[in-house]
């Protein structure tokens, strides 16, 4: 049986549209490299990334 990888040591990128973090999932195992939004809707809008994130951290 494989082991688990925890989710904090999952490859992650940043969108191309909201600028948002995302990280890797399963279904995207075999395209990883061309994967540059992190959902549908930003990929719908096709947005170019804003100079500073929506999002901010605390």
């Amino acid at each position: 049986m494989p082991r688990m990888v925890r989710k904090g040591d999952l490859p992650s990128k940043i969108c191309a549209c909201c600028g948002r973090p995302f990280t890797w999932r399963r279904k995207w195992a075999r395209d990883w490299d061309q994967v540059r939004y992190c959902s549908d809707r930003c990929r719908g809008t096709k947005a170019p990334r804003p100079s500073k994130p929506l999002w901010s951290q605390p």
